[in-house]
């Protein structure tokens, strides 16, 4: 999905508005949007547009499902055995998984 597809989408959904509406109360140029399909926007008008839109910027960029713009973290089952974790970028010995495994109930 673009970044005008993207907005699109959720300028419908959230707010009910057209790409028209959406640049008006962001406060840009009301054709500035639909340049966006082949121009790169400033970073101050996308950030307006995401706050209109009640939505993070990475969000509108595709860099994360989440509209509030948080990371999407990756999940990791315990209980299998090829599961590796690490802290500080080393490995975390069995031994102290036991432990981790224990403090959470598993």
């Amino acid at each position: 999905m673009t970044l005008v597809d993207r907005i699109k989408k959720v300028a419908k959904e959230k707010r009910g508005w057209n790409l028209k509406t959406t640049a008006q109360n962001a406060g840009i140029g009301i054709n500035s949007i639909y340049r966006w399909k082949e121009q790169t926007p400033t970073i101050e008008s996308l950030n307006k547009v995401a706050t209109v839109l009640g939505v993070s910027v990475d969000y509108l960029l595709g860099k994360t499902d989440n509209p509030n713009g948080a990371k999407d973290k990756p999940t990791v089952d315990l209980n299998k055995d090829d599961a590796i974790l690490t802290f500080d970028g080393k490995p975390i010995p069995e031994e102290d998984m036991e432990l981790i495994k224990r403090l959470l109930g598993k």
